[in-house]
């Protein structure tokens, strides 16, 4: 695997930052991986811009920031428009297809979209909708096993919330798989 660059991005109230977490912990902890994690987000709590920069690696990790990112996960419009352009050529774009109009990428961009809001709300909680995106990103990028990321789920997810979480986390782990065999098929 050697080393992952990863940005997740969106506006406060989507748990970006959780998400971030999750998918570092699945990594460090489960997987035995070497993980950065720092985190960027806007004086208000609810609305403002916040990103979460990961480097994912199976070696040492000797400087914490992104260049440019290997793998970027957009949940709003601005969150697209600030950083898709930093995406590395021939890079992965996971985006919220219901909320970002993509504009133009760097070439050879894979792009996966997903309505993680929908798939939220259809479990009744518009709020897990990064689970639901961590479950997806868990398919398509192999950033951590299957089993690590439903480990990572259930121990960072607030108390009582555990078997929402984790079904959220499914439902954007298949709809991933699915899309990820439908790339492959082209391809």
């Amino acid at each position: 695997m050697g080393s992952s660059e990863i940005r997740i991005a969106g506006f406060g109230g989507q748990g970006v930052i959780l998400a971030g977490m999750v998918i570092g912990k699945a990594a460090a902890i489960h997987d035995g991986k070497s993980v950065t994690l720092t985190q960027s987000f806007g004086p208000e709590a609810r609305g403002s811009a916040c990103s979460v920069q990961l480097i994912v690696s199976t070696e040492a990790i000797l400087y914490p920031y992104l260049s440019h990112p290997d793998i970027l996960v957009v949940m709003s419009q601005e969150a697209a428009a600030r950083f898709c352009p930093e995406l590395k050529p021939g890079g992965t774009l996971i985006y919220e297809q219901d909320l970002i109009q993509l504009g133009t990428l760097p070439p050879g961009v894979k792009k996966y979209g997903i309505s993680a809001t929908r798939l939220a709300e259809e479990l009744g909680r518009k709020l897990v909708l990064n689970m639901v995106m961590v479950g997806f990103v868990t398919a398509v990028t192999g950033l951590a096993t299957p089993e690590a990321a439903r480990k990572a789920v259930a121990d960072s997810v607030p108390r009582g919330t555990e078997t929402l979480n984790l079904a959220a986390f499914e439902k954007g782990f298949a709809y991933g798989q699915s899309q990820a065999a439908a790339l492959r098929q082209v391809a």
